[in-house]
């Protein structure tokens, strides 16, 4: 129906949730100007990533269950990260009794550029937002999602970032030496090797400054994060934002 708005759960991951909540006011923002009707179901917790990762999946089961149960009755989930997205619908663990549950919501959640290009079908954004900007396309977005294309593969280059923010108006898309080469980030992966993963945060953050990059954005603030942390610490005076604040802030 012409109409019809879609009933839209958010599900904000825990680091925005605590760290970056404008983030979340931001994403809630820009799909309700897009003609959703949003809902913040406040029961949600993690999805239980973290625990995954560092290999205590059976720990998950309960997280998992929970997520299944509060957001299995909306249109669609959606989430500004392609991290927690990409683990909900493909790394969670199965639960016997709520398999259907599970799988039909499985095709319902979405990472939010994603949502807007392939759901809502926007194909252009009217706004502005005159700003140098580069672009981090995080890996479990990238490479899990195909929320862009891989240039270890053989394939058409896309972006559904780009797509979203090439067509606002004084915005310079910045194309870098490496556009999809990882931060280094990778949850545990920055506590366990500490070392190697501020030396790919550097090169990272290297490749933006050589390009006079003035804002840095991307769909997970937790690479975000990473790359400001370690921007902070050497003194640098590059600005951060998630693309849902640019988004947000551009259009009206």
């Amino acid at each position: 129906m012409e109409n019809f708005k879609p009933n839209v759960a958010l599900f904000i991951p825990c680091y925005v949730d605590q760290f970056y909540p404008k983030v979340g006011i931001a994403t809630l923002e820009l799909l309700e100007k897009l003609g959703c009707k949003v809902s913040f179901p406040a029961g949600q917790t993690c999805c239980g990533q973290p625990l995954a990762n560092a290999g205590y999946e059976r720990d998950t089961i309960g997280t998992t269950r929970h997520f299944v149960e509060l957001f299995r009755d909306f249109d669609y989930v959606v989430a500004p990260s392609g991290s927690c997205v990409l683990h909900v619908k493909e790394h969670s663990p199965r639960i016997p009794e709520l398999e259907q549950e599970q799988n039909d919501l499985h095709h319902k959640v979405f990472e939010l550029t994603e949502f807007i290009t392939d759901i809502l079908k926007v194909e252009r954004l009217e706004g502005r937002f005159q700003h140098r900007v580069g672009y981090h396309a995080s890996c479990h977005g990238q490479r899990g999602l195909r929320l862009a294309s891989s240039s270890e593969l053989n394939q058409i280059p896309f972006n559904k970032a780009r797509k979203l923010l090439g067509n606002l108006e004084g915005l310079d898309w910045v194309e870098l030496e490496r556009t999809d080469e990882c931060c280094g980030f990778g949850g545990t992966f920055a506590v366990t090797e500490e070392a190697l993963s501020i030396r790919m945060g550097k090169d990272r953050l290297e490749d933006h400054l050589q390009h006079q990059v003035e804002i840095i954005t991307g769909g997970d603030m937790s690479c975000i994060m990473h790359l400001e942390g370690i921007a902070t610490r050497e003194g640098q005076k590059i600005k951060f934002m998630h693309i849902a604040e640019i988004l947000n802030q551009a259009i009206t």
